[in-house]
């Protein structure tokens, strides 16, 4: 009988590309892999700590493994492991702590407690970019690690100090890691690091990479991953206009406000984003901008948090991730006085979702009437759903296949939520 290993994957796509890689390794060793912890002989908690919301849902999912009866090997890797790896090995003594230099490692770390072999964890060298490509992954995009790593050190994050200094993955490896997926089947890559735009692998750049990639002669799409906004240049723009380049970018602006930007550490200012944002639109005028906004930062005023909402709606952004602010020890931030209440902040992160609803209502409105490409993804329930080129979600009647693009005429949007969704009918 074939021993089950389960996965749970918290936090950014970095995360669930290296959750896909280790599947992947896992499948091909003749394990069984599922989402659960349910009668599985590993359980895997790839866990998140960029917030104290997200160390309180990784223990979360630890916790209710560990009182519903899992009783096999309990790894806990991820950045959370970087962060509290001693009160983590204390609070859970029977897991294995594994950080995130290690994780390339844990299939064999695996075989090895079954072939009872076991040594230390940290005996076992992994390394950031010690993956092979994914075959079989739980997502229909093929993520592609190009960087990791981030020298930013924003007053607000911890992640320079779980994830280390900014690495950059050989431009060879990456492009040779895309030629594998494609021929495993894959239809779109994404692009995917802690900070991309830094990209520099004996001087070639994000952009030149990005060239490289397109020029690859196979059937794919590219989509790139969440992005700081400090380091384009003109041959960035000029690649974004090549067709197998998807038209969206997850731009993490963080404030609307000059003078919290100025306090988190950022590398821009408001003036410079909303030009990246005109410049975007002037290649092509739908094109998607995707944002994270943090309200409540210490000392964000009145005015401060105005500005926020009026970028939302002068940008019009088709979607913002709203994170109310979370002290971190550790960071710059954390020492800084002037706190805003929890509770000023959950009146002002609610009343940005409301500001961010209506941008995304207006936005995905515009595609009514337009034809669009949709990478199908699910299937359920006699419906198939999957995202267009520019990265809106799109249903359809019918049971179609996963991983296929399908040309779409949109003709209707569902507004009912927090996720309204695009409604299409297939072209023949």
């Amino acid at each position: 009988m074939k021993r089950r290993v389960g996965f749970k994957t918290l936090g950014c796509r970095l995360n669930q590309f290296e959750t896909d890689a280790l599947a992947s390794r896992f499948s091909n060793l003749g394990y069984e892999v599922v989402e659960e912890s349910k009668d599985t002989d590993v359980f895997i908690v790839n866990t998140c700590t960029v917030t104290n919301q997200s160390d309180q849902k990784s223990r979360y999912v630890v916790n209710h493994a560990i009182n519903h009866g899992h009783s096999g090997m309990l790894i806990i890797t991820g950045c959370m492991a970087n962060h509290h790896k001693e009160k983590l090995e204390k609070r859970y003594p029977n897991a294995y702590v594994v950080s995130n230099e290690q994780k390339s490692a844990i299939p064999q770390l695996v075989e090895a407690h079954f072939n009872k072999e076991i040594q230390p964890s940290n005996q076992y060298q992994g390394g950031v970019f010690s993956y092979a490509p994914a075959s079989d992954t739980f997502h229909t995009r093929s993520m592609i690690k190009i960087q990791d790593g981030c020298d930013n050190y924003c007053t607000f994050c911890i992640i320079p100090r779980v994830r280390g200094r900014a690495a950059s993955r050989p431009v060879d490896e990456v492009l040779e890691n895309i030629r594998q997926v494609v021929s495993f089947g894959y239809k779109e890559v994404v692009i995917t690091g802690v900070n991309i735009s830094r990209y520099n692998d004996k001087g070639t750049r994000f952009s030149e990479l990005l060239q490289k990639i397109v020029d690859l002669p196979l059937d794919f799409r590219v989509r790139i991953s969440s992005i700081e906004p400090d380091s384009f240049d003109e041959s960035f723009f000029k690649v974004l206009e090549h067709p197998k380049i998807t038209p969206h970018l997850h731009l993490c602006l963080q404030s609307g406000s000059e003078s919290v930007l100025l306090q988190m550490r950022r590398m821009y200012t408001y003036k410079s984003f909303k030009n990246i944002i005109q410049r975007l639109r002037s290649i092509n005028p739908l094109f998607n901008v995707t944002t994270d906004i943090i309200v409540g930062f210490p000392g964000e005023s009145v005015e401060d948090f105005n500005a926020s909402l009026k970028a939302v709606e002068e940008l019009q952004f088709g979607h913002v991730h709203t994170f109310k602010y979370s002290k971190r020890e550790e960071t710059r931030a954390a020492r800084m006085d002037k706190v805003v209440p929890e509770k000023e902040k959950t009146k002002r992160s609610e009343e940005l979702r409301k500001k961010a609803l209506e941008s995304k209502v207006a936005y995905r409105s515009q595609f009514i009437g337009q034809t669009q490409n949709v990478l199908i993804d699910t299937i359920k329930n006699g419906t198939s759903k999957g995202y267009s080129e520019y990265y809106v979600p799109v249903k359809l009647r019918g049971e179609l296949n996963k991983n296929q693009l399908f040309k779409v005429e949109i003709i209707d949007i569902e507004t009912s939520g927090d996720d309204p969704v695009l409604i299409g009918e297939l072209l023949d």
